[in-house]
């Protein structure tokens, strides 16, 4: 069984930064690609970056290409998004998932609980 487990949101003024982290454990994480999705209030989750098994490719929504980078540690199981230049517009509960498909057609299987990211302006 393959658990996600989120940390370091939080509160931060507009122009700030937060590093988000996601640990995972279950199955041989550099097999899989990774990634971060979230949800605003009232709004349907959507997709904000995805990395490769090795890390070696990554993808980003355009809202917050240049702002986001995903990275990843395989030998700590651990996901990270970090995000500078951070806006209002960016709040919301920021989810990490795995990814059981390819970059090309991904099957998000498994989904942490999420953790609240809130900008104040």
């Amino acid at each position: 069984q393959v658990q996600l487990v989120e940390s370091g949101g939080g509160l931060v003024q507009a122009g700030g930064s937060l590093r988000l982290s996601c640990s995972a454990s279950g199955r041989t994480f550099s097999n899989y690609a990774m990634g971060w999705f979230r949800q605003a209030p009232g709004k349907e989750r959507e997709f904000v970056a995805t990395l490769t098994g090795s890390g070696a490719n990554t993808y980003y929504a355009d809202s917050i290409k240049g702002r986001f980078t995903i990275s990843r540690d395989n030998a700590k199981n651990t996901v990270y998004l970090q995000m500078n230049s951070l806006k209002p517009e960016d709040t919301a509960v920021y989810y990490c998932a795995q990814n059981t498909g390819t970059i090309s057609l991904p099957s998000w299987r498994y989904w942490g609980q999420g953790t609240q990211v809130t900008v104040s302006s």
